[in-house]
């Protein structure tokens, strides 16, 4: 497998090479078709496996990157449903240990998934747009 792209710049997967045309496979819609060998050039220097991730839209990547567990994409979903939250009542309402939590939304804001916010007169977070849609999408 390797990456390459048409003469009109349109990036794919070459799944495989024959005689005059290869199979190729949009890495955004996983959609396969046959291209003339003279009209695709090899991308170098990006991995096949980088060009298929590309299909999957942006946030759910870093989303994906963020959680490691069921109990962190529950910190998330429970951002989401109920936020914005202190840190107090996170701390409170939460089974996790402090630095747990904050390694976890340290994680989140690095990703872009949460931002910090004033909750009457302390310090919480708040979902952003994009872990609104990355929720949204995981319940389908």
């Amino acid at each position: 497998m390797r990456t390459v792209h048409d003469v009109d710049g349109t990036t794919y997967l070459l799944i495989k090479r024959s005689g005059e045309s290869s199979r190729v496979r949009d890495p955004e819609t996983g959609a396969e078709r046959y291209v003339a060998n003279a009209d695709l050039e090899p991308v170098e220097g990006e991995s096949p496996l980088e060009t298929a991730a590309a299909g999957v839209p942006t946030p759910m990547r870093r989303a994906i990157r963020a959680i490691h567990d069921d109990r962190t994409l529950g910190l998330l979903v429970v951002l989401v449903d109920e936020g914005p939250l202190s840190v107090l009542e996170l701390m409170d309402g939460l089974d996790m240990c402090e630095s747990d939590l904050h390694g976890r939304l340290g994680e989140f804001q690095a990703a872009g998934l949460i931002r910090e916010v004033d909750v009457f007169g302390r310090r919480g977070y708040e979902p952003t747009e994009m872990a609104v849609e990355v929720v949204d999408r995981f319940r389908g």
